[in-house]
């Protein structure tokens, strides 16, 4: 996992000033003559990612002015401060501005999550520069979260051949090592009786499915967060065009997501029962392949129709689900990369999410607003639940018609969510498509920043 943190401060630290559009006046009149004649012939303006090295009368740079653009350019873009970092010479620098401190804060957790790079398979030098950590912002608590937002890039940048369900659990066990948190796991045939929808989805491939469950804290309130771990998907029986295939390593975005909201959970020792729970299956082609028209029964004893093996993430997250719902859990959480619908719906930025109580969607939004990490209600729409009930079993895993799928999908989840009142479900896209400052092209954490501020304050109820 890359290393995002902070350096100490030495004698050759050096000042970045940050400098706004709106306040660039101001701060090039308070420069000296040199500099302010250096920085005016460089015509620099303060737009967004622009930087100027400022040297002394020797010629050594002993400053530098990175700009942030306007307040209208830092409402649409995360991470201004981001695209500083590459363009900065070796050496320790620390930041010089007037913006608030939450701006402050978001500008240096950008700085870090600009060092992230994926090198497993080909070189990457990450960039020189290292950032002191501002004065008033809390640095472990960025650079734990930072440290998780890698986590769950590395595990969904990693192609199945080298992420697959035993990885996937090898991954949890060094998270639990790391931490102190018990990790447990049910495998192959012995998922059979207790988890037949992850047995039945996983059954066809060569590499074994399995339920990982950690467990983490003995005091507080009870959390539980349950990730789909569908480490690859063909489609099964219903196989996906080639097209479709390409970005399928990404389908365990949500237990990577889970992962690394755990991470953050657990190194800032949050004080509650931590349980996080990952059906851990690849979806494969072979003669023993579940098939449309199957009907199935789950762990809680719901029979599922199989209108399409491609709907395979909400099976596995059944039975998951399910076992999460016999325990006492205060708040359950599922994450999960489950439909396109969501994609076509608000597209690859947002996290659209769904809450069974107001006040936990409350409390999320104005946390995903201060943190600027984005999510959308969607609702637990009632009157479509007759959609996912065909006639000869109790539910649909595909309802035909093409309307609601991201909504569907959650009121099929929400039926294994039976004697816990709080319940909350993000369908999640988990990748970038393109690059931005602070989040590569690549994998991508979506909600758990968000998620990771607004906990203590909903489990406190």
């Amino acid at each position: 996992m890359t290393a995002l943190t902070f350096a100490s401060a030495d004698a050759s630290t050096r000042p970045l000033h940050l400098v706004s559009k709106d306040d660039l006046e101001n701060w090039r009149a308070a420069l000296g003559a040199a500099a302010q004649a250096f920085v005016e012939a460089s015509e620099f303006s303060g737009g967004a990612g622009q930087v100027v090295l400022i040297p002394d009368e020797t010629g050594a740079i002993v400053a530098a002015a990175g700009g942030m653009g306007d307040a209208k350019t830092r409402a649409r873009k995360r991470f201004v401060a981001a695209s500083l970092r590459a363009k900065l010479p070796e050496g320790s620098w620390t930041f010089q501005t007037k913006l608030e401190t939450d701006v402050l804060a978001e500008a240096a957790l950008g700085w870090l999550l600009a060092g992230y790079r994926f090198g497993r398979y080909a070189a990457s030098p990450a960039p020189k520069a290292m950032l002191v950590a501002p004065e008033g912002v809390d640095a472990a608590r960025l650079e734990r979260i930072a440290a998780g937002e890698a986590l769950t890039r590395d595990l969904i940048n990693t192609p199945a051949n080298d992420m697959g369900p035993e990885e996937l659990e090898a991954a949890a066990r060094a998270l639990g090592e790391a931490h102190g948190a018990e990790v447990s796991v049910v495998s192959g045939e012995s998922l059979e009786k207790d988890f037949p929808l992850i047995h039945t989805v996983g059954r066809a491939s060569t590499r074994t499915p399995r339920l990982i469950e950690m467990n983490w804290g003995s005091e507080g309130p009870h959390l539980t967060l349950v990730g789909k771990g569908v480490c690859f998907d063909t489609g099964g029986l219903n196989l996906k065009p080639g097209a479709s295939m390409g970005l399928m390593k990404k389908d365990m975005g949500g237990s990577a997501n889970v992962l690394g909201l755990a991470h953050m959970i657990m190194a800032g020792e949050t004080p509650l029962r931590l349980r996080v729970l990952i059906p851990a299956v690849e979806n494969s082609v072979a003669g023993d392949a579940f098939r449309p028209g199957d009907i199935l029964k789950s762990r809680k004893g719901l029979t599922v129709e199989i209108n399409n093996t491609d709907a395979e993430g909400r099976l596995v997250l059944a039975d998951a689900l399910a076992l999460a719902d016999d325990g006492a859990s205060d708040l359950i959480i599922s994450m999960a990369t489950l439909t396109g619908a969501a994609r076509v719906a608000v597209g690859p930025d947002l996290a659209p999410y769904y809450a069974t109580e107001h006040a936990d969607a409350a409390a999320l939004e104005a946390s995903a607003e201060a943190v600027r990490d984005p999510v959308w209600r969607m609702p637990f729409w009632d009157p479509y639940e007759a959609m996912i009930e065909p006639v000869i079993a109790d539910l649909d895993n595909a309802p035909k018609g093409g309307f609601a799928g991201s909504i569907t999908a959650a009121l099929f989840l929400r039926r294994f969510v039976t004697q816990t009142p709080r319940y909350m479900h993000f369908d999640v896209f988990g990748w970038s498509p393109s690059s931005e400052p602070g989040r590569p092209k690549g994998g991508v954490g979506q909600g758990i920043r968000a998620l990771y501020e607004a906990l203590p304050g909903m489990l406190a109820k």
